[in-house]
């Protein structure tokens, strides 16, 4: 009887250290995969930051849209003027 427990000890000592060292390796290949994304969505952060509008670029267009607003102002005070 003894030799029999000591065979399930066994053969439950086996599969219980298969099952371990099966998720140690999952958890291992999620780790690479997790870096793997982080350092890709760094490249995308400095990709995105790279197309920003520059301020004289914001304000050139700021200025042509005020102009625009105020030669469209000017021609309805001329209109009601009439």
């Amino acid at each position: 009887m003894q030799e029999f427990y000591n065979w399930a000890l066994t053969c439950l000592s086996a599969l219980l250290g298969f099952l371990l060292h099966a998720v140690w390796e999952a958890t291992k290949e999620l780790q690479r995969a997790d870096a793997e994304l982080a350092k890709r969505v760094g490249e995308i952060e400095v990709l995105v930051a790279g197309n920003y509008v520059t301020r004289q670029e914001f304000d050139r267009a700021i200025d042509k849209l005020f102009n625009k607003l105020d030669s469209i102002e000017t021609k309805l005070d001329k209109k009601a003027d009439r």
